[in-house]
């Protein structure tokens, strides 16, 4: 089963709000992308943003340039869906980021929450990283989070990477300097703990 047959086959066993990262609001995300001061024009991009509702918030506060990429394009049916006509404010792409082409120094803002741990080989993570240097403008913001020591090894069936904030800064490379990291426990909505690591890197000008 490929990737996107297993996100899609996840996406139609449940609604969004059963599965294991679903949160309501992602809390931190919020607060460290309002906090950063943008014009309300940056261009902020949610890489996996699937049916997360970050989308939504960003939306009410009057972000007008989101761009939202996700492998599940039935995640993305979700999302819209939800959003109704203020789903035409949002650009939706379909695809694998490691591969997916954006254009360069596009965003101001690049958030990942939960995609980059999924990437357990050398070469995923390469092209991840290939893609984010390419697209992320210098002096932009990665806010990113992945399971941190100590959580599952494993989500929704599929291995993960864990990060500690070295070791999540030793694998981006010298050009993204850590700005500050937090953790929070996650609890899905099956009771199963997941310890998730946020950091909050800018780019090399």
């Amino acid at each position: 089963m490929t990737q996107q047959n297993h996100w899609e086959k996840v996406y139609s066993s449940k609604p969004p709000e059963e599965l294991g990262w679903y949160a309501p609001r992602l809390e931190i995300s919020l607060a460290w992308i309002t906090g950063l001061n943008l014009d309300l024009d940056s261009q902020i991009i949610d890489v996996g943003g699937g049916a997360s509702a970050l989308v939504d918030d960003l939306l009410n506060l009057g972000y007008s340039s989101i761009t939202v990429v996700d492998l599940s394009g039935k995640a993305l049916v979700v999302a819209r869906q939800r959003l109704g006509t203020g789903a035409e404010k949002v650009i939706w792409l379909e695809g694998d980021i490691t591969a997916v082409p954006l254009a360069t120094s596009q965003y101001d803002v690049w958030h990942d929450r939960a995609v980059f741990h999924f990437l357990t080989t050398p070469r995923g993570r390469q092209h991840y990283q290939e893609v984010l240097v390419r697209a992320l403008r210098p002096g932009g913001d990665l806010i990113m989070a992945t399971f941190a020591p100590g959580a599952p090894p494993q989500c929704s069936g599929l291995p993960v990477e864990r990060y500690s904030a070295e070791e999540l800064s030793a694998t981006l490379g010298a050009e993204f300097q850590l700005q500050k990291q937090k953790r929070q426990l996650h609890i899905t909505p099956g009771g199963v703990e997941q310890m998730y690591l946020y950091c909050h890197f800018r780019k090399s000008e």
